[in-house]
């Protein structure tokens, strides 16, 4: 695998990190990942147009241009053959001694970026998945795409070791986000979503869900809701860069709906296969429908 560090396209046995990282040491960074379908990136711009912004709200002076950042994707991609899969990129605000404080202006942030082969989830995005709620106790400002992900990372495992794919955050009764995605809720052919603020990342998928939705004539409302009305939903579904729009079929084991994929949410699917650069997709929505398997 070719790597990406600090202006340098480098083997794993060239790789050189430091434990006096901040990253490493107290979070102290950034990141985004990049879809990569059939060899082609999807939204990057909209990607690192966002790990821009990220870096800039923690203030770490990023030392690249949006244009570098894609051509810097770009030759990940090309230069490990990437076909189907992410890529990863990090910023850290560098190496210096461990204090809290920053480090003066002369220690520039580390940026590394790698590739992951990973293909589509099909199975889950034909099933469907479940979801169990946690409590939300993070910090406050989630609209940072922050490496510091330990709540995530304990809400996802509380959540798996339940037998689900997915947590549901939940903060003073209302629900928030995944521990990696967005949600959304369908009531009487209504979208629902949580505004934009700082309790969620404003994901990219979850932007292109909105779109999809206005091509659609779907009528969207963002707006906090609660648990309850998370269970009363008619659909509910996931989204991210990875998990595309999947759709939940239970929370905290009651049905959401008909327990099965449902029909609004099947068609933002069918919408979003046709934007991808995969041969197969539309194969996969024409089977969908021939099937009947959207209800």
């Amino acid at each position: 695998m070719i790597y990406f560090k600090d202006g340098e396209y480098l083997r794993e046995e060239q790789m050189n990190l430091s434990v006096n990282d901040r990253g490493y040491a107290f979070g102290d960074g950034v990141y985004e990942v990049i879809k990569v379908y059939d060899g082609v990136l999807y939204t990057a711009n909209e990607h690192l147009e966002r790990l821009l912004e990220s870096a800039e709200k923690i203030k770490i002076n990023l030392p690249y241009t949006l244009e570098q950042l894609i051509k810097i994707t770009e030759e990940l991609q090309q230069q490990n053959e990437l076909s189907t899969g992410h890529i990863y990129l990090q910023v850290t605000r560098g190496v210096a001694p461990r204090v809290h404080q920053f480090p003066d202006q002369s220690v520039l942030p580390v940026v590394i970026g790698y590739t992951v082969e990973n293909p589509r989830p099909i199975e889950q995005l034909e099933s469907g998945a479940a979801m169990k709620s946690v409590d939300d106790m993070r910090w406050l400002r989630c609209d940072i795409k922050s490496l510091n992900l330990l709540g995530n990372v304990l809400a996802k495992q509380e959540a798996i070791e339940s037998g689900c794919q997915e947590a549901l955050f939940v903060r003073e009764g209302i629900v928030r986000e995944g521990s990696a995605s967005n949600v959304f809720g369908i009531k009487e052919g209504v979208l629902y979503t949580h505004p934009a603020n700082h309790f969620i990342l404003n994901g990219i998928t979850r932007r292109v869900v909105l779109q999809l939705a206005s091509e659609l004539s779907l009528p969207v409302v963002e707006k906090e809701f609660t648990l309850a009305d998370a269970y009363a939903m008619d659909e509910f579904f996931f989204t991210s860069t990875n998990a595309e729009i999947t759709p939940v079929v239970t929370i905290d084991g009651k049905s959401v709906g008909k327990g099965v994929p449902g029909q609004i949410t099947r068609q933002l699917q069918n919408v979003f296969e046709a934007k991808i650069p995969v041969l197969v997709a539309a194969g996969q929505a024409d089977e969908r429908n021939t099937n009947g398997s959207a209800s």
